[in-house]
């Protein structure tokens, strides 16, 4: 029987799953395992069916498919033929699927950031009588529902907002913690490297603030998490765009920022001083340069003989220093070839990185999340936080995987039952969606304290 014929002749609940990558593996295992009480098929789409097909694992609730995103028609029957679609896909390839869901009016959950392109589809969605949730995941997500639980509490005994700070990072598990970088990659890479490259804004003191890419990672304040130690913390691109939606325009100091163990900005800075993290350019015959050669193309007075002394005086360390160290750590001046034709710097510097910061085998993530707010109640000054603490489970279910895809799972199991009855283009801020997907997560050890 064709597939789109079989998954018609299904009378439970379809929900259609784009992309089976890394952080989509806990999502797709507790969707299987709720199937059966819930009355759900799940169709798991990747252009990789072979990953899908070992993610589904032979489950009677699921079946794998090849899907190829850009084919138009191929990729409207999957979504014609499902009552809600879950996009793990790029943020930039939703907009395929959301367009199909209004002319389907079938409902999307996503965990990326809201984008202007999605928000223009608001009216087209409440006219539809369909949900397009975002920012349904970690980071946006968790963050989202965790800050508005503390602020709606704080604010419904009164308390008017004085500050709001909110810090995420996807680390390594403290016993894994092996390398002088303190740092090992838990999502995609590629966006760690690209990191930071726009200006950050948010608020201080009542006073507007900016951060240019080139001082980002200058600019950090430490950021103590319960009995995990001391942080990190630099700022987010945009912290400024919160301040209405969660409410709390009465705040003088409002920044969201990410966490990395100490020492990581100072050294990453220096990358960023080298030119490394460039994106903008293809270097001539990169397939044929190896790193030593990159990085005294990019130090001026400095050749292939001179090239530690040279580095060391263009970044104003010593050889003695700890960021010389991690840098000649990461085989900088090492002459390995790059590998790739028609690369950026940013490109071959991620190919390095890949390899030294990879998660070895039996080795664990883990995240840290942390809001610090202070308000005003009965004309005293208080203050509260919050603190969360995920470590992964293996390398298949890591916490990245898991506080990633837990809460689009249990949204989208809530609006399956119809119990969130929000429609349009939404981020979860309500207390509709934070109430039931916190409790939830507080079950599989997300828990705050």
């Amino acid at each position: 029987m064709p597939i789109f014929a079989m998954l018609k002749n299904y009378t439970m609940k379809k929900i259609l799953i784009i992309g089976a990558g890394l952080s989509a593996s806990y999502l797709i295992k507790y969707l299987l395992a709720n199937a059966t009480k819930e009355k759900w098929h799940i169709t798991l789409a990747d252009a990789n069916l072979e990953l899908a097909q070992k993610k589904i694992a032979k489950n009677k609730n699921g079946i794998a498919v090849a899907l190829d995103i850009q084919n138009e028609k191929q990729r409207a029957k999957f979504i014609a033929a499902s009552d809600i679609v879950v996009s793990m896909l790029p943020a930039h390839l939703h907009l395929l699927a959301a367009n199909d869901c209004i002319k389907f009016k079938k409902h999307l959950v996503t965990a990326s950031y809201l984008s202007e392109e999605m928000k223009r589809l608001h009216t087209q969605a409440l006219k539809a009588n369909v949900l397009f949730l975002n920012e349904i995941g970690l980071d946006p997500g968790i963050d989202h529902l965790s800050a508005m639980q503390m602020i709606q509490n704080i604010q419904a005994k009164g308390g008017e907002i004085h500050s709001f700070e909110s810090y995420c990072g996807g680390l390594v598990a403290p016993t894994f913690d092996d390398n002088p970088w303190n740092y090992k990659f838990t999502w995609n890479p590629r966006n760690v490297v690209l990191a930071g490259q726009a200006t950050a804004r948010y608020l201080e003191n009542g006073l507007l603030k900016f951060i240019p890419p080139n001082r980002i990672f200058t600019q950090t304040k430490v950021i103590k998490v319960g009995k995990s130690g001391n942080y990190e913390a630099y700022a987010n691109r945009d912290s400024l765009s919160y301040i209405e939606p969660y409410g709390i325009g009465s705040a003088k100091t409002v920044l969201r920022g990410t966490l990395r163990k100490k020492g990581y900005s100072a050294a990453w800075n220096c990358l960023i001083k080298l030119g490394l993290t460039d994106d903008t350019y293809f270097l001539p015959h990169s397939e044929k340069l190896n790193y030593r050669e990159l990085v005294t193309a990019l130090i001026p007075a400095a050749n292939t003989k001179n090239i530690e002394t040279e580095l060391a005086k263009f970044l104003a360390i010593t050889k003695n220093s700890s960021l010389y160290k991690k840098i000649i750590w990461l085989g900088l001046l090492e002459e390995k070839a790059i590998g790739i034709k028609e690369a950026t710097p940013a490109q071959a510097l991620q190919k390095l990185l890949q390899e030294k910061w990879q998660l070895k085998a039996g080795e664990l993530d883990q995240i840290v999340m942390k809001h610090e707010i202070s308000y005003y109640l009965n004309n005293k000054l208080l203050h509260d936080h919050a603190y969360l603490v995920v470590d992964g489970e293996n390398q298949t279910l890591t916490a990245m995987a898991k506080t990633v895809g837990l809460p689009m799972a249990i949204a989208t199991k809530l609006i399956l039952q119809n119990k969130i009855k929000s429609r349009g283009v939404q981020i979860p801020l309500s207390r509709e969606f934070y109430e039931p997907i916190l409790k939830e997560l507080n079950k599989y050890g997300i828990a705050f304290k």
